[in-house]
């Protein structure tokens, strides 16, 4: 269960009140028309995760893995490794997993030496089949393990792109299975299709609540009982010349990798040159409590009053784990939370800083889940992604593009390709 409550500056108005409803029939023609497939995913889906589950059980090689690497970048990895994040401390005797990303010669080289080939399973996964980044890694992981393309070397590799794309062909000419990703689904919305269906399921985690619980949360808002996001991302984008960054403190440590795909998912796909030739854009900040409210809460409190603060905190941990009761010579004065639970403290650290924001006039929202379950992970995925697009359509940019990203792609092909050794 997620509870969502606001301390926005600022009450609506009729200009909000159609800024609104004018986006609210926007994201629903989007759905209507398939522009994006992200909507619909926690039910379309599922075919996909019957599918992995299928094949790894027939699959001798993964029934006696411990194993799963993924090999991808950006969208292509960043919610499967949240959802990893969140859940690896939960769900014992899951398979471990490993996320190659980032082409530094120095990571790969030391992750490359823990993995034990034989008990490995190789993921790799580019929407666009070409991604420079994960096909240059993949193309040292088959170095590294001399992998050939006998029928046991092919049990143990899994692409996920879209169909027909260079990857997919790749892989339907050596026989490695490949699983597709929806054509109308871009990669920083991909988490809940084969790109973290897949690699999770086979790892072992509850992927079918995480999907249930965000066709939960995307149901309930095309039904208009999650208003909420439409009052939030109003207020975002209507202020977002005085407060243009929104700052979002998750106050679980196991909350790091959501709060990284949160920032490229928002960053990526609102920072863009609108409809009307304008530079706009909303940025991310992302942050953990209550690690950063030694550093950036006081930029906050009294720098300069351009930030919007969401904070997201847990219940329950389910962990009990209390301050011992007791008193050390000389620094009693931090007895006062002797014999509370951790998950109290940090709870309690979340309200004072929310509370001393709010004195400040910052404006705030929360999230609050009871717990980590899947159903709630599922529910704030959905949540995030939703926002995204209603904040997008109300900054009048096409939420689904990112031609910054690709004018820099080209540069570097060019580089490469004119540099004759």
């Amino acid at each position: 269960m997620l509870h969502f409550e606001n301390d926005f500056q600022s009450k609506n108005d009729e200009q909000t009140e159609k800024m609104m409803q004018d986006a609210y029939e926007k994201i629903l023609l989007e759905k209507k028309e398939g522009v994006s497939g992200y909507f619909t995913l926690g039910r379309d889906s599922l075919p996909i995760l019957d599918d992995a589950l299928v094949y790894a059980q027939s699959n001798a090689f993964i029934q006696q893995s411990d194993t799963i690497v993924v090999i991808g970048i950006g969208g292509s990895s960043l919610g499967t490794k949240a959802i990893d994040s969140i859940f690896r401390h939960y769900r014992k005797g899951s398979k471990k997993m490993l996320f190659l990303e980032n082409p530094d010669e120095i990571d790969l080289s030391e992750k490359l030496a823990t993995i034990k080939k034989e008990k490995t399973l190789f993921v790799v996964v580019s929407k666009s089949g070409s991604t420079i980044e994960p096909l240059s890694i993949f193309k040292e992981v088959i170095q590294y393990f001399a992998i050939d393309y006998t029928e046991d070397d092919r049990q143990q590799i899994i692409t996920i792109t879209d169909k027909n794309s260079p990857l997919h062909k790749f892989s339907d000419y050596y026989g490695i299975k490949s699983f597709p990703i929806p054509s109308n689904v871009g990669g920083r919305f991909s988490v809940l299709s084969a790109v973290g269906v897949v690699p999770l399921s086979i790892a072992g985690y509850d992927i079918k609540s995480i999907l249930e619980g965000a066709s939960a949360m995307s149901e309930r808002f095309f039904a208009k009982k999650e208003n909420h996001l439409l009052q939030k991302a109003a207020f975002l984008t209507r202020h977002k010349d005085k407060t243009p960054i929104n700052v979002l403190f998750s106050y679980a440590n196991c909350l790091e990798d959501f709060t990284k795909w949160y920032v490229q998912l928002w960053g990526e796909s609102l920072g863009k040159i609108d409809k009307n030739g304008n530079h706009t854009g909303l940025t991310p900040v992302g942050h953990i409590g209550s690690t950063d409210q030694h550093s950036f809460l006081q930029l906050i409190m009294q720098g300069p009053r351009d930030k919007t603060v969401t904070f997201i905190k847990v219940t329950n941990f389910k962990k009990d784990l209390k301050i011992p009761d007791i008193s050390l010579k000389f620094i009693e004065a931090a007895d006062y939370v002797n014999g509370y639970t951790f998950n109290e403290l940090i709870n309690g650290e979340c309200e004072a800083t929310k509370e001393s924001i709010i004195n400040e006039g910052i404006s705030v929202d929360a999230i609050t889940l009871d717990s980590f379950h899947e159903k709630n992970i599922g529910a704030l995925i959905m949540y995030y992604e939703l926002l995204t697009s209603l904040c997008g359509i109300m900054l009048n940019v096409n939420t689904y593009d990112q031609p910054g990203v690709e004018t820099g792609k080209r540069i570097l092909k060019n580089r490469f390709t004119k540099n004759e050794r």
